[in-house]
């Protein structure tokens, strides 16, 4: 008895250790000061990232940064999957869902929002000016109008002609790399280029090595009306720890929120992992849920950790990634899986 005792207030004492709140802080990757870094998913998302550096380089918040970074896109109406000019549901609506989140966990989000440009906006005034973190629908849209915002026809004669298109057929397919289906090799360098894209998910660390994220999309072209996908939903289409990492995806939303992507990536990169190794653990996690279905699918993740190093991963080849920093402005393919 005397040497079970013995073992067991040993084992007590040394778990009490391992918990100890110095080890636990001396165990957090030290910040990066003064070399600010933004990356971003799909190659529309170098224009994001220059957008982005204009307060990065500056020593400004990354907060701002990537706010100001993913609204490039959402104003661009040559890009049919984020914001004006998104293809739009089922009836003919465009439904905007977005999300941003700080270095504090302070996050706001907006769902099936329509009639208004930047989401993204919306989203860091439902953050900051109310106790909420979600706003839906015909809410948001009235929050968005009492703040000042306009309310405008999102739905472009390009995009409407794709709609009516599809209404020929209307068959609903969320097969993997959709986008590509608007790829133009004349015009396009590569699948993900200016005329062939997906959601827009940036995460950026800036001169303080403070985090912080933004994900806009208009969501998969003809859903069901009030369908809504990863992109706005904290956890799964975006992440920020600001001890660790942050992190977001793209892709068919369905099979992110199943395994809470973002986060999941995140909390991989806080066991250790790197980010791209973290980024593939989670696609993994995919394909273990469902193996013949991911091979129809894509989704893709992409994560910045503390040290200001960053990856990604994908199930189908064809995801690319910007990033941009004082040492770097370039565009990524992404490893696969298939």
């Amino acid at each position: 008895m005397s040497t079970r005792r013995k073992f067991l207030q040993t084992s007590v004492i040394g778990s009490a250790a391992v918990l100890t709140g110095e080890q636990v802080l001396a165990a957090l990757p030290k910040p990066v000061i003064n070399k600010p870094v933004v990356v971003s998913t799909w190659d529309f998302g170098k224009a994001a990232n220059a957008e982005a550096w204009t307060i990065l380089g500056k020593r400004g918040r990354a907060l701002d940064a990537v706010e100001a970074g993913v609204k490039i896109p959402e104003a661009d109406p040559s890009n049919q999957s984020v914001g004006y000019g998104g293809l739009p549901d089922r009836d003919g609506h465009v439904t905007l869902d977005a999300c941003i989140m700080d270095e504090h966990y302070n996050c706001g989000s907006v769902m099936a929002l329509e009639h208004i440009v930047h989401a993204v906006s919306v989203a860091r005034l439902v953050m900051e000016k109310t106790p909420h973190i979600v706003l839906a629908g015909d809410g948001a849209l009235q929050f968005a109008l009492a703040n000042g915002f306009k309310k405008e026809n999102l739905l472009t004669p390009e995009s409407e002609k794709a709609w009516k298109a599809w209404l020929k057929t209307a068959k609903y397919e969320p097969v993997m790399n959709v986008e590509n289906r608007l790829y133009n090799k004349n015009n396009d360098p590569m699948p993900g280029g200016p005329n062939n894209h997906d959601t827009i998910g940036m995460v950026a660390m800036d001169a303080t090595g403070s985090l912080s994220g933004a994900c806009t999309t208009s969501g998969m072209a003809y859903k069901i009306h009030g369908r809504v996908g990863d992109s706005p939903i904290i956890g799964a289409g975006l992440y920020v720890d600001n001890e660790i990492g942050a992190a977001t995806s793209t892709g068919v939303g369905e099979e992110v929120i199943r395994i809470v992507g973002s986060h999941l990536v995140v909390e991989l990169m806080r066991q250790g992992r790197s980010p791209e190794a973290a980024c593939k653990e989670a696609v993994q996690r995919i394909i273990k849920r469902s193996p013949e279905q991911s091979k129809k699918i894509q989704v893709g993740f992409l994560a910045l950790n503390k040290k200001g190093q960053y990856g990604a991963y994908a199930l189908q080849k064809g995801f690319t990634y910007a990033v941009k920093s004082e040492k770097e402005e370039k565009v990524y393919a992404s490893k696969s899986i298939y």
